[in-house]
């Protein structure tokens, strides 16, 4: 029994130390059986652990979008490889552009996840370079920077690519609407804290001359619809005229709002009409809001009656005046359904455009939601 337990023993170890060591083979002196496979087993457990402990996570950038100015119209996809990464880690990505990195795809999204197989993809907004960060669990990363971290205890490796030469994106879709030049969506939005795909076929205007804003759902994704003008206008008083929207569905976001694309602030110094339920039936369906929404005092909401409704707000350097009267037509006698004034927090005109959408409410969820066309009769602004 002894020189089998012997024999049997040395195949392994002798096969053992092979595949470990590449055919470098050393001789060994007999040794009894049990204490033998324990000496084998601590040397093959030391050298995996010892392998597994020099291994240091790498990153790369496999798929580099088109170098372009970039803007909130234009997205393409970048892909990387991360291999040897830390239970939790994850990517951070950046788009550069105006001398500024912008975090990708969204700034209420800012991680993208790294598969089984160590890769990663996501959309970014287009820029002239691109950066990705693979950080540590609990990471919080800065929705803009100057420069990408240098000495970041919580960024384990950073690997950045210029952009590569491409053909230009196609034009944007132009729709003219009282009297001004718009520019359809097509790139998706984060607008409602969830990534909403928008179709320039969704925006149209009829013989009238109305706008016309559509969400409908495809292949169970709902496609929404926005316009924004295409200069800043500044201080003065907006107006839109809006055909009845007491029929849209309890997650559908009716939007007029003033917006700084490019704004270093987080709200973007945005005043905003808003038209919705936020998923819940039973709530009041309007609210006027100085950005950001996340202060009471920043919100009023109130009940919008059916049929046509005109929203103003008149935006000065001091306050921001909102009203919300029936009908299309008004006249200075009616009464307003709501109206508010907001004396604190008002941005400062920054080169803000307005902006028209139709969007769905992620947190809803709502079976009760169905397709929504949106009639805006007219936009009007006097300085």
């Amino acid at each position: 029994m002894g020189s089998r337990c012997w024999a049997t023993n040395e195949r392994l170890f002798k096969r053992a130390v092979w595949n470990s060591s590449k055919g470098l083979m050393r001789r060994i002196s007999r040794t009894p059986c049990c204490h033998l496979t324990i000496a084998v087993l601590c040397t093959l457990l030391s050298g995996c652990n010892s392998q597994r402990l020099q291994r240091k996570p790498s990153l790369e950038i496999m798929r580099v979008p088109v170098a372009d100015p970039g803007g909130p119209e234009k997205l393409d996809y970048i892909e990387g490889r991360s291999p040897n990464t830390g239970p939790g880690q994850q990517i951070v990505l950046y788009a550069h552009s105006g001398g500024v990195w912008w975090i990708q795809p969204f700034a209420d999204h800012p991680f993208t996840k790294i598969q089984s197989d160590s890769t990663w993809k996501n959309a970014t907004h287009l820029g002239t370079e691109y950066a990705a960060l693979l950080v540590n669990p609990g990471y919080h990363p800065a929705s803009k920077l100057t420069a990408l971290p240098q000495n970041d205890g919580g960024v384990v490796a950073i690997a950045t690519a210029q952009g590569r030469p491409g053909r230009p994106n196609p034009s944007p879709k132009l729709v003219r609407f009282s009297g001004y030049d718009w520019v359809a969506r097509s790139a998706s939005s984060d607008r409602g804290g969830f990534s909403n795909p928008y179709d320039p076929a969704n925006v149209w205007t009829d013989q009238n001359g109305y706008l016309h804003l559509r969400m409908d759902q495809r292949n169970g994704r709902w496609y929404c619809a926005e316009v924004n003008l295409t200069r800043s206008l500044g201080f003065g008083t907006y107006r839109f005229v809006v055909h009845n929207t007491a029929h849209i569905g309890p997650s559908a976001v009716v939007s007029m709002f003033t917006y700084d694309e490019v704004s270093v602030d987080d709200m973007r110094r945005e005043l905003d009409v808003e038209l919705s339920r936020w998923g819940n039936p039973a709530s009041k369906n309007a609210q006027f809001v100085v950005q950001p929404f996340y202060v009471p005092e920043n919100v009023v909401r109130f009940d919008a009656p059916s049929g046509p409704m005109t929203y103003t707000f008149r935006w000065q350097p001091e306050s921001a005046t909102f009203k919300a009267i029936r009908g299309s037509a008004p006249g200075v006698s009616v009464p307003a359904i709501s109206q508010h004034v907001f004396n604190s927090g008002i941005p400062q005109a920054t080169g803000q455009t307005v902006h028209l959408d139709v969007y769905n409410f992620h947190h809803s969820g709502s079976s009760l939601q169905q397709p929504v066309e949106v009639v805006i009769e007219k936009f009007e602004y006097l300085p």
